[in-house]
Parts: structure tokens; sequence; C-alpha cells
């Protein structure tokens, strides 16, 4: 579905992307780890459209989108989930997912979006509500609401369209310890029923382990390992240049 090829992006001196190949299936749930600076943000950047690379291309679906806006990346059916949820935040809950589906419709009109238009017209608003444990806060505006409601809503929205491919940047980033599993847990039920792949970027191990079944590990613009969650974090180079685990440590 996903082909990164030879990837390179350089900003002056520093090497964010170098010599990038990744390919990612239908269905994958891939986690990126890796510390600030590694190159992780890097790649979705050129993958999104956000940051065109210096060199190396990208195909999604058979259609070359490497350097091409992220307005026509999102119309072939990737979505991104920022950091910082990207919600009107003076209008509610509900306002907020009438606005996708409007945005939906349209994209149905103008690309012919298949996947949008089934998401569009077999899910109403209060069926978008339910499903992600929202109805209680239907009426709430986006700028009150707590921070994981807030990144449900936005991960709700991207959905709405009718992804192929969803990138989430920290999806549990600014949510308290006892909510991250149970966001987690709604986010993976939902996507479960969808043909979505999905990337997120995470800092959390434990999310790390318990949710992906792939991991790529960054470290100074370059993927040290590829592979199955469990041999990636327990790769050597790994432990040292991501976890910061030392010998002896891996030892305890």
């Amino acid at each position: 579905m996903l082909q990164v090829k030879k990837l390179c992006k350089t900003f002056g001196a520093v090497t964010a992307a170098e010599n990038l190949n990744v390919n990612i299936d239908v269905n994958s749930t891939i986690g990126l780890i890796g510390s600030n600076g590694a190159g992780k943000t890097t790649f979705l950047n050129m993958i999104t459209g956000y940051l065109s690379p210096d060199s190396g291309s990208i195909f999604f679906r058979d259609k070359n989108i490497t350097g091409k806006p992220p307005r026509y990346i999102t119309r072939q059916g990737v979505y991104r989930s920022f950091q910082i949820p990207q919600l009107f935040d003076n209008m509610t809950t509900e306002e907020n997912l009438e606005i996708s589906k409007s945005i939906a419709a349209s994209e149905i009109t103008i690309n012919g979006n298949q996947e949008a238009k089934v998401q569009s017209k077999n899910q109403s608003v209060k069926e978008i509500l339910e499903k992600f444990q929202l109805t209680e806060f239907q009426n709430q505006t986006a700028s009150n609401l707590p921070e994981g409601t807030r990144k449900l809503l936005d991960i709700a929205m991207a959905l709405v369209m009718g992804p192929k491919l969803l990138l989430l940047d920290e999806p549990t980033s600014g949510v308290a310890a006892e909510d991250k599993f149970k966001i987690m847990d709604m986010i993976m039920n939902v996507v479960e029923t969808e043909t979505t792949a999905i990337i997120f970027v995470e800092h959390d191990m434990e999310i790390i382990k318990r949710y992906t079944d792939r991991t790529l590990a960054f470290f100074n613009g370059k993927i040290i390992a590829d592979g199955a969650t469990k041999e990636v974090l327990s790769h050597p180079s790994v432990k040292a240049n991501v976890l910061g685990l030392t010998s002896q440590d891996s030892k305890l």
C-alpha cells in the first residue's frame, strides 16, 4: 500500500532522513520510536506532504505522492492526527463531527472518494459519538473537553473521512496515565472494523508493546531496526540508542 524508497532529507548539516526504505501493508499497525530529533516526525511530514524529500520516492496505492501538497495526499486516503488535536475549538463536539462529514461529502463530489462515501453515508453523527463514547460531550465546546477526549474527537473526525492510512502523532501524549489504555483500546477497536493501516509515533513503550505488531526504530535519521515489535525492542542498538539501556540494565 505504501512504498518508501531511498528517502533522504537534510537541513543544513543535519541529516533528518538517510536512505529510508519502508513498505506498509493494508491493516498493519506500526509504531515509530526514537528520541526527539531522530527523524520520526520528518518521516511523517514527508509522507503527508508537509516536507518534500531531497531524493527518493513515496508511492501510495500505486500513485506517486512524492512532494505532493498535503491536500492532494489527503484526497488519496492518507489522514493525520497531530500531537495537538486540530479541532474547531469554538464549536461543539457534535458540530466538529458534522464538519468532517460535510468535508467527506465534498471529497465524494470532487474526487469520487469511495471510502469517504461509505463512511459518510453509513455513519450518522449519533453513531460516531456512540462508537467513540463521546455522546456525553456532544454539546460541549471542543475547548472545554478533557485532553483525552479531544484526541478521541480528532481521531474520530479523521476516521469519518474513510482513511486507508491513518498517522497518529503521540496519541497518548498529555493523557492521564489511568486513561491512556482506555483511549488506545477504543481507537484500536474502532479501527479494527475498517480497512485502515495505522502508523503512530509513541514514546511510551507500554503502548508500543501492547498495540503494535511491527515497530520502526529511528536514530540520527536512519531506521536502525524494523520488524516484529518484541524483536525490535530487544535489539542491542535500539536498547542503547533509543531506550537508553546499558548492558547492565538489560540484565536486570
